[in-house]
């Protein structure tokens, strides 16, 4: 299995066709067609399926391209290391930031990374860990700050505990079931929700089952951004469960309400969460040192809001 073959995989499956890859990687189509049958006759398996209007990936060809892209992703990385210490970087990083540290750290991190950093070009995503997780299995994603809540996950991610946070069952302000003291009065409504592909069993068993209630999740909303749990919050009256530090956001145009429940739900870590077994980029580090100096700083300061925010998070590193 060799680099170009790989390369030459990567491209064809993200341009649909040999002719697209062949332009996108500066080759002929007989170079093309070429490294995919060598990587074909290497492995001894049908990577692609061939038609005239394109190709597609057979199921072996769609594990090897997730394969393909961490290599050339990992390869990428190398090379703007090295580009940065000889001295001329274009190096590009990509994090994912759980909502509610947009809303409270994020802009004093940003600003403090660029001073640091000021050659690397930065893409950050909102990014609940539906949205993080492909993108940290294809490599598009450096690392992401979140939780790491199902099993699954965590064989195959790592994370870095950096502090815990307090969640809470929360609706709009003005709802009528916000007198509620039970989860288990809140099973007749509707609920938004985010989580990933693999972590539904875990978000019902830390929310309704383990309390001894049961919900049918007809009734469950999977929202994959933030904006969308909130207009369903506010606009349709939905039930959510999030970290109680939102309830105090400025960005929600109706006040969220904590409601306070009976049942007690364990804190939950937020962590740096990258790929098991890879290392992370000299520019991931920097950013993810600047995002600790902040927290801490946060931390220690005697103001009235600071003060509030700690009041719901607790500082691990």
């Amino acid at each position: 299995m060799k680099l170009h073959q790989l390369q030459a995989l990567v491209a064809s499956a993200e341009a649909g066709s040999i002719r697209g890859a062949a332009r996108a990687l500066g080759l002929s189509q007989a170079a093309v067609t070429r490294a995919l049958r060598e990587l074909e006759t290497s492995e001894g398996l049908p990577l692609l399926i061939r038609a005239t209007e394109g190709i597609n990936l057979t199921e072996y060809g769609k594990v090897l391209l997730n394969h393909a892209k961490l290599v050339l992703n990992q390869l990428s990385r190398a090379q703007n290391d090295l580009a940065r210490l000889r001295g001329r970087s274009e190096e590009r990083l990509s994090v994912g930031i759980t909502p509610w540290i947009t809303l409270t750290f994020l802009t004093e991190t940003v600003l403090s990374f660029r001073q640091r950093m000021p050659n690397v070009r930065l893409e950050l995503f909102e990014s609940l860990m539906a949205v993080a997780q492909p993108l940290l299995r294809s490599g598009d994603m450096d690392f992401a700050i979140g939780p790491l809540h199902s099993s699954a996950a965590m064989q195959e991610f790592a994370g870095e505990p950096i502090l815990t946070y307090e969640t809470a069952v929360m609706v709009r302000d003005g709802h009528p079931r916000q007198g509620c003291r039970s989860i288990h009065d809140l099973l007749d409504q509707d609920w938004v929700l985010n989580f990933a592909p693999d972590g539904r069993e875990t978000i019902l068993e830390h929310l309704f089952h383990r309390h001894g209630a049961t919900i049918d999740e007809q009734r469950i909303v999977r929202a994959q951004s933030l904006a969308m749990q909130q207009l369903m919050v506010e606009d349709a009256d939905m039930c959510t469960w999030c970290p109680a530090i939102i309830a105090a956001a400025p960005s929600f145009r109706r006040p969220l309400r904590a409601l306070t429940l009976k049942e007690q739900f364990e804190p939950i870590e937020l962590s740096i969460i990258m790929r098991r077994n890879g290392t992370l980029s000299t520019a991931a580090r920097c950013f993810a040192e600047c995002l600790l100096q902040v927290i801490r700083q946060h931390a220690r300061s005697a103001k009235k809001q600071d003060v509030a925010l700690f009041e719901t998070l607790r500082l691990l590193a």
